[in-house]
């Protein structure tokens, strides 16, 4: 019987099965948290938190409030420390908040790291690295195994291999793939080639290029057998000209987020413009409506 997702059916249920965390589930009701009894987490994966974004977030709130509670374990009678949900305490900080919803866990401090990085893979926004070294700090700090992460991530034991095998490729490559220049879909292809100059030819060709998928599976597979040599990648290959340079440049800045553009030599191309999430998705929304006005 396949193994059913843990995913999305709450923190609980993917830490169900080990006795030390079973006390960890979180209470029936909300509390209202003084935010100065309020500590990070020092085992948080994330060590980035972008300031424009912290600062949306935080007009958000005044606006409407913390919409997702906390999640806090109490450390005293008058201390807490974050278990999930730090970037939403930051920004209710900058928006003036005294107080934030929360449930309090009881949680050792063996199993804090753990929970924060399983609560960590499961936002939507992350990027394929960002999970990757989830993965990777799962495994070699809280001394799990391919096969355990995997019951209590819920994900096949290839998936998280895949996602480990990010981590190998050129640190070039790594940063286009956190950038969302390529899909992971294009790094899985370009990891089967072993010369690390030659990955990442093929990865500046495909954003030249704007290859598919299967366009560098293709590259992929001659460069295996041996069609095409390890060269590095032709300064002119598909440059954009300097006015498209320009036009990424004020589309980006309108729009408030690093718009993708690609054209090849034949005048093919087309613009992305990226979100992490619904709120930023209302935000794209709401501007595209303006300018019909």
């Amino acid at each position: 019987m396949a193994k059913k997702s843990a995913l999305g059916r709450g923190l609980g249920a993917l830490i169900d099965n080990t006795e030390d965390v079973r006390k960890s589930r979180p209470a029936a009701s909300i509390m209202e948290i003084e935010i100065s009894k309020i500590e990070a987490n020092p085992w948080q994966p994330r060590s980035h938190f972008d300031e424009e974004r912290l600062n949306e977030l935080a007009l958000s709130i005044k606006g409407v409030g913390i919409v997702q509670p906390l999640t806090l374990r109490k450390i005293s009678d008058d201390s807490y420390q974050i278990i999930a949900g730090e970037r939403r305490f930051r920004a209710a900080k900058l928006a003036g908040l005294n107080r934030v919803p929360a449930y309090v866990r009881d949680a050792e401090d063996d199993t804090m790291l753990e929970l924060a990085l399983v609560e960590n893979i499961q936002r939507e926004d992350l990027d394929p690295i960002e999970v990757a070294i989830s993965y990777q700090r799962l495994m070699d700090e809280c001394k799990l195994t391919q096969e355990s992460l995997s019951d209590k991530v819920g994900k096949k034991r290839s998936t998280i291999a895949n996602y480990l095998r990010l981590l190998k490729l050129p640190a070039e490559i790594q940063l286009g793939l956190r950038e969302r220049q390529i899909s992971m879909g294009h790094a899985r292809a370009i990891i089967n080639v072993e010369n690390p100059k030659t990955q990442i030819r093929i990865f500046n060709e495909t954003i030249h290029n704007d290859y598919s998928v299967r366009k560098v599976e293709e590259l992929v597979r001659k460069v295996a057998a041996g069609d095409i040599e390890a060269r590095p990648v032709e300064k002119n290959v598909s440059q954009p000209a300097t006015e498209y340079n320009e036009l990424k440049q004020q589309l980006s800045n309108f729009f408030k987020t690093n718009i993708q553009f690609s054209r090849n030599d034949k005048g093919n191309g087309k613009i992305v413009i990226p979100f992490r999430s619904d709120e930023e998705l209302e935000k794209i929304i709401s501007i595209l409506d303006k300018t019909k006005e």
